[in-house]
């Protein structure tokens, strides 16, 4: 089961510092949306304003989310933010307006060239409420009891251990500290040709869990008051370019998701 999970974490790796190389983001090189759309465009798509678009650094959206969390997440002058796998850092970017000089936002992501896309970005932007760290998402840089808030954009859905995730999300919040995450889930199986699927895992789909065992992970790592504050579906041949996809049409939505810690 390691050597899967290992696997499965550098196949994830490699995809999206191929992502970060080319500044692109179509699905042939590892993310989760399409060659055939510019990522502004599916950032619209998902919930991202022009004004939002407008307000962060070039190069730092690269298409690659399913929803907008910021959007949700009612972030507050003063708020400590994690952004679980902050990419180039769009989110991060955007939280990082809300929170203000008396903010804090911290990216974590595995790949170290988005983590250098990211810091790039942020010299760019002048932006000094931000810092970005090297860590995965089921073992978190991070201390415990230390944020407010934790959102994250289509990338829960890629880790083979989504309990782990969670139980660490729930270790470095504070009490009454907020989940707010956008995130793609299934709504029935998926073809035994996309499970086995590269492209599908790295587009973010072969790794979807089904959405009651998703919220039961949250639940699980000792949660509250989870919601489901909307669920769009989400078309799968937007995900990858395999035309085996085609067999998962209607399976796949795109989840905001919010929970607290007491």
């Amino acid at each position: 089961m390691g050597d899967k999970i290992n696997d499965i974490k550098k196949m994830v790796r490699e995809g999206y510092g191929k992502v970060a190389r080319q500044g692109i983001s179509c699905c042939s090189s590892g993310g989760c949306c399409s060659s055939s759309h510019a990522a502004q465009d599916i950032s619209k798509t998902v919930g991202y304003s022009d004004e939002e678009m407008s307000a962060v650094p070039d190069g730092s959206n690269l298409g690659l989310g399913c929803g907008n969390p910021v959007a949700i997440a009612s972030l507050k002058e003063g708020d400590i933010v994690l952004d679980l796998g902050s990419g180039a850092g769009f989110d991060a970017f955007l939280a990082s307006k809300k929170v203000g000089p008396t903010g804090r936002v911290i990216g974590v992501d595995m790949t170290e060239e988005m983590l250098e896309r990211a810091r790039a970005n942020a010299l760019k932007g002048n932006y000094k409420n931000v810092e970005f760290r090297k860590g995965e998402i089921e073992e978190l840089p991070v201390e415990s009891g230390s944020v407010d808030v934790i959102i994250s954009n289509c990338v829960i859905n890629l880790s083979p251990e989504k309990d782990k995730v969670f139980k660490e999300a729930f270790r470095v919040l504070k009490p009454g500290g907020r989940l707010m995450v956008s995130d793609l889930v299934l709504v029935r199986g998926l073809p035994d040709a996309v499970k086995k699927s590269v492209e599908a895992y790295v587009g973010c789909l072969a790794g979807a869990e089904m959405k009651g065992t998703y919220l039961q992970f949250i639940e699980q790592a000792g949660f509250c008051d989870i919601r489901v504050i909307s669920q769009d579906s989400y078309p799968v041949d937007v995900l990858i370019t395999d035309p085996s996809v085609n067999e998962a049409d209607g399976s796949v939505v795109s989840i905001k998701v919010h929970a607290v810690k007491l």
